[in-house]
C-alpha cells in the first residue's frame, strides 16, 4: 500500500555519507520534531535526477528554509558512497542531505517502488517529494511514470 498525507513515516534505515565513512540514521530520528523536505529520485547521476531534480533542490534550498523548512534530504536506492559523491559533485553538501536506501527498504515501505530492470536498475524508489512535520507526511507528490514535475522543488515551494 502507498503511503499517503497524514501518514507518518515508516520505520527504516538510511546510509549518510560522514567525514567519518557511511552512518546509519533511523527515520525516526530523522524526522522527529522538526519540518524536512524529502526528494526521492530512481538513481544518481542519472539524465533528470542530475540535471533538474537534485539541482533544482540545490537552488531553492535557501527559499524552502525561509518558509521552514529545518532540512531538505535527497534519497535514492544507491549506496551512501555514490549519494555521497553524487552530492559532493553537484554542491549539494550543506544544502542537501544525501539518504542512501541501499537496499530499497524506505522505498518498500512507503510502496513506492518502480521496476527499472528494463534499464539494468532493478527496483529502484519512484521519483516523489514529500513535506514531513514531525514524523508525519503534511504534502506527498508523487511523479507519473517518466514525468518531472510535482516533485520538483518549485512545487514542493508552492505547496509551503
Amino acid at each position: 500500500m502507498t503511503i499517503a498525507k497524514g501518514d507518518r513515516i515508516p520505520s527504516a534505515t538510511f546510509t549518510r555519507m560522514t567525514d567519518n565513512g557511511p552512518e546509519q540514521v533511523s527515520s525516526e530520528e530523522f524526522f522527529a520534531g522538526r519540518t524536512v523536505a524529502l526528494f526521492s529520485v530512481p538513481g544518481a547521476f542519472t539524465p533528470t535526477c542530475s540535471a533538474k531534480h537534485l539541482p533544482g533542490f540545490v537552488e531553492k534550498a535557501e527559499a524552502l528554509k525561509e518558509k521552514g523548512v529545518d532540512e531538505i534530504a535527497c534519497t535514492a536506492v544507491n549506496d551512501a558512497f555514490v549519494m555521497g559523491a553524487w552530492g559532493k559533485s553537484a554542491g549539494a553538501d550543506d544544502k542537501v542531505t544525501m539518504l542512501a536506501d541501499g537496499n530499497g527498504d524506505f522505498a518498500k515501505a512507503v510502496g513506492l517502488t518502480m521496476d527499472g530492470s528494463k534499464f539494468g536498475m532493478g527496483t529502484r524508489g519512484q521519483r516523489f517529494s514529500m513535506i514531513v512535520k514531525d514524523g508525519t507526511i503534511a504534502e506527498l507528490n508523487v511523479e507519473e511514470p517518466g514525468s518531472f514535475s510535482v516533485s520538483s522543488a518549485d512545487h514542493l515551494l508552492s505547496q509551503l
